[in-house]
């Protein structure tokens, strides 16, 4: 039920996010919409490096040539018949490091602050009437770059010079188209940016990632060998918990080389690959629901101590089903079509069930594992109750690790508004990634195959038998003399014939 629920899921939403951009940023049909005294369109923001030379060689084929630029291609302003019968104002592009932002705008005796010139900052001299006003900036001499262009009576189309803008300052560019023309609101962008750092199209804040996920590809590559070579040469040892550690560790191989080929490929050609993207995602998404999962059932004990979760398998897939579903609809929101270089800005509405999911699961999990590290040290099965508390200690560093982590994200997030730290930005993401491998690579050498993985697997013994109380499962001690005190009844007597065997078989099968 979980696989055809997350192939439907994954085939809606495949076809309804087939919008392709890249660091080409494309525009549609974009709508200017009113900013204090200005109609502004967004055209994209992005880290970029300074080039490597100072010629720019737009004609190369190669990303990777060393060149920095914003260059437009085609760009086109259009009215309609309506509003056509008069000559306009300016419509510009102006394009801005964001460390001269406070030179774009400005305010009449201390005033309010407006993006257009008014009549009194005219009669100051400090600008033209009806145009954007700005100031040269002191740190990047020739900055910010504006250019635009104007309505002629019964124009319809309004087309902005090709322009190429080499980069040679390293920082956090903003592209905005402007007009200040009340009668020009009903004016659409067509046409394209193309923004391009000296290492290819990747966007500045981007462009660790990609090898970053080169890493963690040949450390999953490396996790694989050491458990497929320990899984092949003890298979008839296997049981079912290494069985789950194998399918996490399958799907983390999957999602490292998928993401990898992502920004590879929007690196090479500028073009984000919504395909690879969706992917990628659903393999993440997948891995992650399935990880919890697997820590949930061990700290129930599956496989360990006891040989089904009974009752509890419907509770956990559901919570796993929708785990999935609220982390995919998020993840593809955030990561399919993004090309500018800011922070996610995925709807609150989108991050609030992931986040309540995340917290229901661990503490389930801390509850669950009290019960179970309860019952092995009331049976004094020492071998597997020094497993798990090796297993409970690194889940606590784990919690602890991320609840600090959390807190200097939300710290970086509000001290950096304008992303002036967009170099240092993929070092959050990549945390996350890290952390879940250091967890995967802890479980692994914990119970990896072994010629003596079966004394961590659950045992038909009568010391290891657990029952049912409650919808979960409680200890019993085989007794001769039957006593509703666990505690006052008689030791058990070792039996070694097979038939007893058989017969304690058939009595925990009922229990089940």
């Amino acid at each position: 039920m979980f696989r055809v629920y997350e192939s439907i899921l994954f085939c809606v939403w495949l076809f309804t996010s087939l919008i392709v951009e890249g660091s080409v940023h494309e525009y549609k049909g974009e709508r200017f919409v009113g900013k204090g005294n200005a109609f502004v369109v967004h055209g994209g923001s992005e880290g970029i490096y300074s080039s490597a030379s100072e010629n720019v060689n737009e004609k190369s084929v190669l990303p990777a040539n060393g060149d920095s630029y914003i260059r437009f291609e085609k760009i086109t302003f259009q009215r309609t018949q309506e509003f056509s019968n008069f000559s306009s104002g300016l419509v510009q592009a102006i394009v801005f490091e964001v460390e001269d932002r406070e030179s774009i705008g400005g305010s009449a005796y201390g005033g309010q602050r407006a993006v257009c010139c008014t009549a009194d900052l005219a009669k100051l001299g400090v600008c033209s009437e009806g145009e954007i006003i700005h100031r040269p900036s002191t740190k990047n001499p020739g900055w910010p770059q504006v250019f635009g262009v104007a309505f002629y009576a019964d124009e319809l189309v309004a087309t902005l010079p090709s322009k190429s803008i080499q980069i040679s300052r390293t920082g956090m560019y903003n592209l905005y188209f402007m007009h200040c023309d009340p009668n020009l609101k009903e004016v659409v962008v067509e046409g394209n940016t193309i923004w391009k750092n000296p290492s290819g199209y990747l966007p500045g804040r981007m462009a660790p990632l990609m090898k970053f996920y080169g890493f963690m590809s040949l450390a999953f590559v490396i996790l694989g060998l050491f458990w497929f070579s320990q899984y092949a040469r003890f298979w008839k040892e296997v049981f079912p918990l290494q069985n789950c550690i194998t399918l996490v560790i399958t799907l983390g191989m999957f999602e490292m080389a998928f993401w990898y080929f992502d920004y590879a490929e929007f690196n090479e050609t500028g073009i984000r690959p919504t395909g690879i993207t969706v992917w990628a995602v659903t393999f993440g998404t997948i891995k992650r629901s399935v990880a919890r999962l697997v820590i949930l059932m061990v700290s129930m004990g599956y496989g360990v101590v006891r040989p089904t979760l009974g009752g509890l398998t419907s509770k956990v897939l559901l919570v796993g089903v929708t785990f999935f579903v609220a982390s995919e609809v998020l993840e593809l929101v955030e990561n399919v079509g993004a090309v500018s270089d800011l922070s996610g800005k995925a709807k609150l509405f989108l991050v609030l069930p992931v986040a309540f999911l995340d917290a229901f699961i661990i503490i389930w999990i801390f509850k669950s594992l009290s019960a179970t590290l309860s019952k092995l040290q009331a049976r004094r099965m020492m071998v597997k109750l020094d497993i798990y508390r090796k297993f409970t200690n690194a889940l606590v560093v784990a919690v602890i690790v991320s609840v600090g982590w959390i807190c200097y994200e939300l710290y970086f997030k509000s001290k950096d508004v304008y992303n002036e730290q967009w170099q240092n930005a993929w070092v959050i993401p990549a945390f996350w990634q890290l952390l879940s491998f250091s967890l995967l690579c802890i479980i692994c050498a914990l119970w990896a195959p072994s010629q003596n993985s079966m004394r961590y697997a659950y045992s038909d013994d009568a010391s290891d038998e657990f029952d049912r109380d409650d919808g979960t499962l409680t200890l019993i001690k085989p007794s001769t003399i039957p006593s509703k005190d666990v505690r006052s009844s008689p030791e058990p007597i070792p039996v070694h014939t097979s038939n007893g065997a058989s017969n304690g078989d058939l009595e925990e099968d009922k229990t089940e």
